[in-house]
């Protein structure tokens, strides 16, 4: 049984509504995990854009949302949960704005993927001070058990 993650909000690799990106309310959709493997201490959340900024040539991975130490006994967070929503203990880290707020999709041109990535941990991670990804990845290196995507895209109005 292999760790699963999901939303209420999009299908996997089908459209993310408009409500999660710039051009809507830009909050985060809700997403949905199961069967955490055994000797899970805590979550990582990572959602990205790999075709950054054009998908014909990418040359970034920008970082929309980044949170850890998401207690092992959370199974969801809801559409919209703000930072101070977030669960008991839960951090979050610096998307590449350079805050610590969802940033939802805003492509400059064409259809971009948004990999959303959880990761369940052997361990608490210390308080890392608002992490980068790169920072993020070094804390757990060594402590991932097991990780799950769920791809949403978007693609801004013509």
């Amino acid at each position: 049984m292999a760790l699963t993650l999901l939303s209420d909000d999009f299908h996997p690799d089908a459209g993310i509504p408009a409500r999660h990106t710039c051009d809507g309310e830009n909050v985060a959709p809700s997403l949905s995990w199961s069967k955490a493997p055994s000797g899970t201490r805590s979550f990582a959340l990572v959602v990205d854009d790999p075709d950054a900024p054009d998908p014909a040539a990418p040359t970034v991975r920008w970082v929309h949302w980044l949170l850890y130490n998401i207690p092992p006994q959370t199974s969801h967070l809801a559409a919209g949960v703000r930072e101070s929503e977030l669960p008991a203990g839960a951090e979050a880290g610096l998307n590449d704005w350079k805050n610590t707020r969802y940033g939802g999709p805003c492509p400059p041109v064409g259809r971009h993927r948004y990999v959303h990535t959880l990761y369940a941990l052997d361990t608490a991670l210390p308080d890392l001070r608002h992490p980068t990804r790169a920072h993020l990845a070094r804390a757990m290196r060594g402590h991932v058990l097991e990780q799950a995507s769920l791809v949403g895209t978007y693609q801004r109005g013509r």
